[in-house]
């Protein structure tokens, strides 16, 4: 077995899910949950059902980014507990925007349904951005900060997949915004104008 073989064995076994060594394991969302995923439910009280969303609609669209976002996590969906998957549903008004934002442990795939979404990440060496239209599906990479934009003249929506039962979202207005940092701290470091910074703050639920 050369060297490449021992490689390609090792990242296998390595990233072998929980629940594929058990099948499968579905979240009891009543006990805690941990690095590793919610306990598991006994076997003899799992159902068809806890393999089945059925919540896949368009949510309410009631913010002021003009968009709704149905999740399919492991809160929602216990079945995806330990498979490293999960979806969401976006929905976007006209004019709606996903803001900036990241996946510090998930990568997420974008998959356009109905409308037009322009939609990018950054990197250090520059933006990656295009136009979608249905039936187009773009990647964006793990820990990246990207973002979703209506660019059409009617709604949006696309599926979003997730390579975690459980992403987490960083979103760069919320955590400009939303804290208790005096705002002239923070307009010191964004460059941003105090009263900017001081009308942005309550969108968010920040002080200061």
């Amino acid at each position: 077995m050369n060297m490449f073989h021992i490689l390609f064995l090792f990242t296998l076994l390595s990233s072998t899910s929980y629940a594929s060594v058990n099948d499968f394991c579905i979240a009891d969302l009543k006990g805690p949950n941990s690095p590793s995923g919610y306990q598991c439910k006994p076997p003899n009280t799992v159902t068809v059902d806890d393999f089945v969303f059925s919540g896949f609609v368009a949510g309410n669209i009631t913010n002021p980014f003009n968009i709704a976002l149905t999740p399919a996590f492991v809160t929602e969906f216990p079945g995806v507990n330990g498979l490293g998957i999960s979806a969401a549903r976006l929905d976007m008004g006209v004019g709606g925007s996903v803001p900036m934002h990241s996946h510090p442990g998930a990568t997420e795939l974008l998959i356009m349904a109905k409308g037009k979404i322009t939609a990018g990440f950054i990197t250090p060496s520059g933006p990656y951005v295009k136009k979608l239209k249905p039936g187009d599906v773009m990647v964006f990479p793990q820990g990246l900060m990207h973002f979703q934009v209506n660019s059409g003249k009617g709604k949006a929506s696309a599926v979003l997949a997730f390579s975690s039962e459980n992403p987490s979202a960083q979103l760069l207005d919320l955590l400009l915004f939303g804290n208790s940092l005096p705002s002239e701290l923070v307009a010191q470091t964004t460059l941003l104008d105090v009263a900017q910074v001081k009308k942005l703050k309550p969108l968010f639920g920040g002080r200061g």
